[in-house]
């Protein structure tokens, strides 16, 4: 029997879990038999015992946290703002490439 260690979606929370399985292959199977079919979120590693070792079980199985609706609401609007600066910027650059495209037409015409 082998560790591996994957990345897995649970009841809308991604968690960090252990598997023992004899390959890669059965240790996805035994996730997603558990725990469902588009569960897992990183495909399992092997690890060693040297790699967890003084890593207490919380830490070896982190649960990351949803965002308050504060947080998510921060974090959509600058995802807002983002996409509207490259937006922004794609509209500069396609305008200048017309500004330059009109001048070629117009010195080609004389």
């Amino acid at each position: 029997m082998n560790k591996y260690k994957a990345t897995v979606r649970v009841g809308g929370s991604v968690v960090n879990t252990i598997v023992f399985a004899d390959s890669p292959i059965h240790a996805k199977l035994l996730l997603q038999y558990s725990l469902g079919m588009n569960c897992i979120i990183s495909s399992p590693t092997q690890t060693t015992n040297e790699d967890n070792d003084g890593i207490t079980i919380e830490e070896a199985i982190g649960v990351i946290k949803p965002l308050t609706p504060a947080q998510a609401k921060v974090k959509s609007l600058q995802a807002q703002k983002d996409n509207a600066n490259k937006a922004l910027k794609a509209e500069r650059k396609r305008q200048t490439i017309q500004k330059a495209q009109q001048t070629i037409y117009k010195a080609s015409i004389n």
